[in-house]
């Protein structure tokens, strides 16, 4: 597909759900590369996981921030807040819009729908009428691989039928991409939906397997094992995840014009995972490996004693699989961190954090 080049260098750009784990590195990855222009980071600082991680992911943006010919101005609050919303893009008139702010979580949002509603729904919603009314160059927002629900076909397409999402979660961001073509129709917005694929890395959000085992492990406590360990996850290394946002953030959709002489939606979907969907059990022994070798843990430490495989949660599913071969054709990219390279760096991150 045919894209127009964006220059990203003196734009004013707005992303959301920094300092999240992708907003944050996101950011980070902008002001390393822009020489001038505006960044404008938006997040209401939820207790979801302790703030301190989101405070010191903020504290790294901060300094990188000082080397930075680019501005940085943080802003604690929420998508939701609609009157916030449209005075942020009355005073920046934003360019670009990244929206990552979102409730994550599939087994959270069983317990705390209201959350995934005011925020997926509502929150997106706010956003897609502020880019109606304050015309932008391009609105990326983060999807989710959770859409594909228990689709049996693998690799996971975005041509693929997503229409049995099963969990709250799932239909949010799927409910997500509906609005989003319905808005580029509309109004001519072109926008780019991606489909993240269980993002890791340092620094990551500590509801996440890998960050959550290592917490439950170095308090000698037992993981559970879903499905009993049958399960294989597209793990995605954080740097490959930025690396495919900059990329996308570059190339819009293209405006034209159908034989009606209404516009053709500029509006796409993309998956963004590793290919490779590792073992849950291959990837909990690596996982190990390297904590042993980052001395977060002993080289005698009893991990057989330490597991507990239990039976498939609710609103899981047993295999993702990304297909990225549209983001490859399209972008000339695809992701390429090992997970022994990527767990090696969290562990050291980890090592390092909490020394």
């Amino acid at each position: 597909m045919n894209k127009t080049k964006i220059e990203l260098n003196n734009k004013s750009i707005l992303v959301t759900g920094s300092p999240g784990f992708i907003g944050a590195n996101l950011v980070l990855r902008l002001l390393s590369e822009m020489q001038e222009g505006t960044i404008v980071s938006l997040d209401n600082m939820s207790d979801y996981y302790d703030p301190k991680l989101k405070e010191y992911r903020l504290e790294l943006i901060n300094m990188a921030a000082e080397n930075s010919g680019a501005n940085h101005i943080f802003v604690k609050g929420s998508i939701a807040d609609k009157s916030l919303l449209n005075e942020l893009f009355s005073t920046y008139r934003f360019d670009i819009v990244v929206n990552l702010a979102a409730q994550a979580g599939v087994r959270y949002s069983i317990e705390h729908p209201d959350v995934y509603i005011e925020s997926n729904i509502l929150g997106f919603y706010n956003i897609l009428e502020a880019c109606r009314n304050n015309p932008v160059e391009h609105l990326v927002y983060a999807s989710s691989s959770s859409v594909y629900g228990g689709n049996k076909k693998i690799p996971f397409s975005i041509d693929d039928k997503v229409d049995c999402p099963v969990s709250l979660y799932a239909a949010t961001k799927k409910s997500d991409e509906l609005l989003a073509h319905s808005y580029s129709k509309l109004y001519n917005i072109p926008s780019t939906g991606l489909r993240f694929f269980t993002v890791y890395g340092p620094a990551g959000r500590p509801d996440m397997f890998y960050f959550n085992a290592t917490n439950m492990l170095t308090k000698g406590k037992s993981i559970k094992i879903f499905n009993y360990g049958n399960c294989k996850r597209d793990f995605t290394y954080i740097d490959d995840i930025i690396e495919g946002v900059y990329r996308v953030m570059q190339g819009a959709p293209p405006k034209e014009n159908g034989e009606d002489g209404l516009p053709i939606p500029p509006y796409s979907v993309y998956n963004i995972g590793g290919g490779t969907p590792e073992n849950l059990l291959d990837f909990i022994s690596t996982l190990q490996e390297e904590l042993v070798r980052a001395a977060i843990l002993p080289a005698e430490y009893d991990f057989a004693s330490h597991r507990e495989l239990v039976a498939m949660q609710p609103g899981d599913v047993p295999v993702t699989y990304a297909d990225c071969k549209t983001l490859e054709d399209d972008y000339g990219f695809r992701p390429k961190t090992g997970i022994r390279e990527g767990l090696r760096k969290f562990a050291e991150w980890y090592s390092e954090y909490y020394k």
